[in-house]
């Protein structure tokens, strides 16, 4: 097992980071084996946008074990819901997580406060599927536009992670997880997207689709090296599916049932 960090923090660690290092990274270790590759791409110090692809409620944990392990504190866009309990909002907003309400007006201070935390220099975690994928075989599906926005707006570097692994712990909408054995997990780190042409351009959302797609591109390429597989030709469109289906119910209903039903 490897308790030291590949690479030492530029400043003092914030206290719910120690903590939760602490109790969680042995737990961790215990049932998993990090496989990370290229973690020194992540910027040391500066404001960053790091993109990975999702594919298990274990995810935040996996991608704060190697963010800490390259001495950055992550930043996390979560569920609003999150920080509704005392104990675990404070703890949360302590660690300077920033809460995000789904569909709603206010989800444009998530974003405020995301660009605010770049500004900053802080390391800012982003799904860009928005949620657990839906493509059967676990590939990245079509992105939002909430990481190309951020980047778009601060010129920070945009950092794709292809990831595997996390679904062998914990099914995608599983509860119970699967301790043994352990269960490797390999993060592989890419170069920057490229995207300065983009920020040449005034922003528009033409801009900020081809900007998402080349995000989505570069982490899908990744993902496919860590497989070892090749990608489908056309990434899952969970809102066409959903329109073809006439399904018009929220996301988190759906996440709620497929939890429901494993």
């Amino acid at each position: 097992m490897r308790f030291r960090p590949v690479r030492p923090m530029q400043r003092r660690r914030s206290w719910p980071f120690v903590v939760g290092a602490a109790i969680l990274k042995p737990l961790y270790l215990a049932f998993t084996r990090p496989d990370w590759r290229e973690g020194t791409k992540i910027p040391a110090t500066g404001g960053c946008v790091l993109v990975l692809n999702h594919i298990s409620h274990v995810d935040p944990l996996t991608a704060a074990h190697l963010v800490h392990d390259h001495g950055r504190e992550p930043r996390y866009l979560a569920k609003a819901g999150l920080f509704r309990g005392r104990v675990l909002g404070y703890f949360l907003r302590s660690a300077g997580q920033i809460p995000v309400q789904r569909s709603s007006r206010h989800a444009v201070g998530a974003y405020a406060a995301a660009v605010e935390a770049v500004q900053a220099g802080e390391c800012v975690v982003v799904y860009p599927e928005g949620t657990i994928t839906r493509d059967p075989d676990l590939w990245p599906m079509t992105g939002k536009s909430g990481a190309a926005r951020i980047a778009l707006a601060t010129g920070c570097p945009v950092i794709p992670v292809g990831q595997w692994g996390a679904h062998t712990l914990l099914a995608p909408y599983a509860t119970k997880p699967r301790l043994f054995p352990r269960s490797t997990i390999t993060m592989l780190v890419g170069d920057p997207v490229p995207l300065e042409d983009l920020r040449a351009r005034e922003i528009s959302p033409q801009v900020i689709h081809e900007a998402t797609e080349r995000i989505m591109d570069a982490i899908t390429e990744l993902v496919a090296e860590v497989r070892g597989e090749t990608p489908p030709e056309e990434r899952f469109d969970w809102v066409r599916h959903r329109a073809q289906q006439g399904d018009d119910r929220p996301d988190d209903q759906h996440d709620d049932l497929r939890r429901n039903a494993s």
